[in-house]
């Protein structure tokens, strides 16, 4: 089995750390998404991970060989761009057998393995096309084309589906999805945008600071958050500060009022009279049939936003403080109200 492992990769950056210790795995036929804020180094990672910048300190490790003074060109690790850096005066048979033909790999073989790419994109019927009368879905499959041709063992995505509008990148992710798996190659995908990183991920790595602060299944991290900055940055819902008042059953009491926690669902213990950091996630409004309640929040409707399928309601509470929630139901703006939380969506959230 194929596995990258980057063991505790530093990095300056204008003399400053940008990593700061990074440690990160990657498996055959996984899909790993690279989160993290603009400037956090993800791009810097990927070009780590090529050769193309090296690192201050530690290793990559490819199958538990140090590859940190491999040659980018025998490396083996494939790097698509987010402007697919296609080349206009070739057409896409010549751009797909580009990298071939500077391995110098003999004529019959490049035909085959061009004709194999161009169908696992399906895309077959488009060999001797200009790039240029292409559409910008059309030209990132033939740059997915040209990286696959090349049997990478590893393919790293920097933001692919960036320069395309909304609709056309949610058509894409499935397609690039099933093609990633198909090919069996374990892949590394960064982009800004987290609804896409949640569909294409196998698993996610959360960048912040220098480090990855949390690994795991998109399933797992929103279960359990590993920090306030986690549940912050993936626009969980709502973080507000508390005191341990009781343990069993465990309740802590907030600036927005007494919420009652199940204490089977939260990351880890608490004492009692403990300052504590609590997630009240924006989809915790109460659901026909649901019948655990962590308490009820009081306060007046600042802001009823509609989102298309759902309605994004801004609540003000007596503290000044705002609370967001997700509802299935618009809520009249200056209406007080009275809203009842799900006990398994509200969490204890370590600093």
């Amino acid at each position: 089995m194929n596995q990258l492992h980057l063991e505790n990769i530093y990095k300056e950056y204008e003399g400053k750390p940008l990593l700061k210790g990074v440690n990160m795995q990657v498996g055959s036929d996984e899909i790993l998404c690279l989160l993290g804020s603009s400037g956090s180094g993800k791009s810097t990672i990927l070009h780590i991970i090529a050769g193309i910048e090296t690192q201050e300190s530690g290793r990559v490790l490819w199958n538990g060989v140090d590859m940190s003074n491999v040659p980018v060109h025998q490396r083996r690790f494939g790097l698509m761009f987010q402007d697919y850096a296609l080349f206009p005066h070739l057409n896409v048979w010549e751009n797909v057998a580009f990298g071939l033909r500077m391995q110098r790999f003999a004529r019959e073989e490049i035909k085959g393995r061009v004709a194999d790419a161009l169908v696992q994109v399906n895309m077959p019927g488009f060999a001797q096309r200009r790039v240029t009368d292409l559409s910008g879905g059309e030209q990132q499959r033939i740059a997915l084309a040209r990286a696959l041709a090349c049997e990478p063992q590893l393919l790293m995505l920097d933001e692919p589906l960036a320069a395309l509008d909304r609709n056309l990148r949610v058509d894409l992710q499935a397609e690039l999805r099933a093609v990633l798996h198909a090919s069996g190659i374990p892949a590394i995908y960064v982009t800004h945008d987290q609804d896409e990183a949640l569909f294409m991920a196998d698993r996610l790595a959360l960048l912040h600071n220098g480090r990855v602060v949390q690994d795991g299944s998109p399933d797992d991290i929103f279960r359990q958050p590993a920090n306030s900055w986690v549940a912050g940055f993936l626009a969980m819902g709502n973080l507000v500060h508390g005191k341990v008042t009781s343990l069993n059953p465990l309740e802590v009491e907030t600036e927005c009022g007494k919420l009652h926690l199940l204490a089977t669902t939260q990351p880890r213990s608490v004492n009692l009279g403990e300052n504590v950091t609590v997630l009240i996630k924006s989809s915790s409004l109460i659901k026909p049939g649901h019948d655990q309640t962590a308490g009820s929040i009081k306060g007046r409707v600042e802001e009823n936003r509609f989102l298309g399928d759902r309605y994004r309601i801004k609540l003000g509470i007596c503290s000044g403080m705002g609370l967001e929630f997700v509802s299935a139901h618009p809520m009249p703006v200056g209406e007080q109200v009275t809203l009842d939380l799900a006990a398994d969506e509200v969490l204890l959230i370590p600093e």
